[in-house]
């Protein structure tokens, strides 16, 4: 009896020890436990077999005998209930450790994404150190800007025209003039080489037109995870009802429509595998479009190379237009070619490029890249000569870009860091972008980025944005439609959005650094003032 109890207080000992040590380890628990319940059996069985014996003999137990049993099974049933408590508390402590440990692991993980002091506590270097830095470091001369884009555009067009020369204009897809967008356009391009960005707006052949199924309108079946997407659909052009009719009635032999030619009446052996469909689909395919360019530049290119003394070829097979030319002296010049379809009659384009993101075959992107370049022209009138909001987005493109080379491509991209630009552009006054703000709005930059990643949340400049302007002409259906996260995807992909937040904490702690190192050092410790012209 006596050593039961102490086996008790031993037992209620190490529990409250580990318990106020805070260090029970999983292994000690489970070992005490095991052995309380196995002391609890060996009760159980022992009640039991006494019992059992009790009855079977039947017989008269003296008055002393029978208080030393009371007594016994008073014992007993102490041990047992003692038993039974400590179990119970050991039982709850151990889930109050494993609720802590999983809060700490939550709190960890919160801890984890809420960064929003770092880019307080980054130490930037002051203004006139990081014009020197973007002047000597990260700015292209115009001179470079305008002679890349002259030589691409100038030989873009001969391509497209020898490309239309190849292609069946009562069968193929009709080719349009191609538009500049992106960075070289917007003039705050910072890697080399230069990299032109055009995009090559395609039709389909009559008597067909493009239906579009959007994301944002109602009566659409384009899934909720394919926002900013959206689905072309080849249909003829009665379909409607407001076409022509000669192609829904027979006119006979001696009728002749005044609107279309017998040329350009209805193909009776088309199928929308020719029309570069999704098979089996009406839907207009990416893969099917992007062989179709391939196949189509390299016809293009064999009718012209021999007036050019270079080579060219793709730089990417994913890419349908991702394209590099090789001069005999070595020297190499790098633009991508991108087929897009307009969207009605605006400057809204839907995009067939692939990447490890991109949506299924037949969900093609928006891009409003022609809006934001108008914008960004627009916005730089109203602001002070010399202004530094390209120079911010320099800063922070080559500091990404940095980042990447050290730790791996992430989740951010260099649009997304336009779009933090052109957010901050909206929400704050003309003046607060002098020149002599440089460092106030670099810090800015990277304060929405780190809210923006904290919050899983980066919202598209224009689409759903009640900031912009009504001069920008957005299609009514964009500017009226739920704002677009443009940080969807990436928070979908928990690994990518994670490695994301590590590579931007990472490129905060290494931005003084990196900015120091690149800054040129002068012996007499003075750093000359930057030009003042507009980038």
């Amino acid at each position: 009896m006596q050593g039961g109890i102490f086996r008790v207080c031993v037992v209620v000992a190490a529990a409250l020890f580990f318990q106020k040590e805070n260090t029970t380890l999983p292994e000690q628990e489970d070992d005490i436990i095991h052995r309380m319940k196995d002391h609890q059996e060996k009760l159980q069985s022992e009640m039991t077999r006494l019992e059992q014996e009790a009855s079977k003999q039947d017989l008269e137990v003296p008055k002393a005998v029978e208080e030393e049993e009371e007594e016994d099974n008073q014992g007993w049933d102490l041990w047992s209930t003692l038993s039974l408590i400590i179990f119970l508390m050991i039982e709850i402590w151990r889930q109050d450790f494993q609720d802590g440990s999983a809060q700490d692991s939550n709190s960890e993980e919160e801890d984890y994404l809420v960064f929003g002091n770092i880019s307080q506590k980054t130490t930037l270097p002051n203004k006139v150190v990081l014009a020197s830095f973007h002047d000597n470091c990260i700015r292209i001369s115009g001179n470079d800007f305008w002679r890349m884009r002259e030589f691409v555009e100038g030989f873009a067009d001969d391509l497209l025209e020898a490309l239309r020369s190849v292609c069946n204009r009562d069968a193929d897809m009709e080719v349009e003039d191609c538009i500049g967008v992106g960075s070289m356009y917007e003039n705050w391009r910072v890697s080399k080489p230069l990299l032109c960005d055009l995009i090559v707006p395609f039709a389909p052949p009559e008597p067909y037109r493009f239906h579009f199924q959007l994301w944002c309108c109602s009566g659409n079946d384009v899934p909720p995870d394919r926002q900013g997407c959206g689905r072309i659909k080849v249909v003829k052009a009665n379909e409607d009802g407001s076409g022509c009719l000669c192609g829904k009635s027979n006119l006979g032999e001696d009728m002749l429509c005044l609107l279309h030619s017998k040329n350009e009446t209805t193909r009776a052996n088309d199928t929308m595998e020719d029309l570069l469909c999704s098979r089996n689909t009406p839907y207009l395919a990416k893969d099917q479009v992007m062989k179709w360019f391939q196949i189509s530049i390299t016809k293009a290119w064999n009718r012209i190379s021999h007036k050019y003394d270079f080579e060219l070829t793709f730089r990417n097979l994913d890419v349908p237009g991702a394209l590099k030319v090789k001069f005999r002296s070595g020297k190499v010049i790098i633009f991508n070619i991108t087929p897009v379809v307009q969207f009605e009659d605006t400057d809204a384009y839907f995009v067939s490029s692939f990447n490890s993101s991109s949506p299924p075959d037949v969900y093609w992107s928006l891009s409003l890249a022609v809006y934001e370049k108008n914008l960004l022209k627009s916005l730089a009138k109203k602001l002070p000569d010399n202004p530094c909001h390209l120079s911010c987005l320099q800063i922070v493109s080559f500091l990404h870009r940095k980042q990447s080379s050290l730790t791996g491509k992430s989740g951010l991209t260099n649009y997304h860091l336009k779009t933090a630009l052109l957010h901050l552009l909206l929400s704050k006054a003309p003046s607060e972008w002098h020149p002599e703000h440089l460092e106030k709005r670099l810090r800015d930059i990277f304060q929405f980025l780190e809210k923006s990643l904290q919050e899983k949340k980066l919202y598209h400049a224009l689409i759903g944005n009640k900031q912009v302007s009504k001069d920008v002409l957005i299609p009514a259906q964009f500017r009226g439609s739920e704002p677009l996260n443009l940080f969807r995807p990436l928070v979908l992909q928990g690994e990518l959005y994670a490695k994301t937040v590590e590579s931007f904490h990472e490129m905060l702690r290494n931005a003084p650094v990196l900015i120091q190192e690149y800054t040129p050092h002068f012996p007499n410790g003075h750093i000359p003032a930057p030009p003042n012209t507009r980038v």
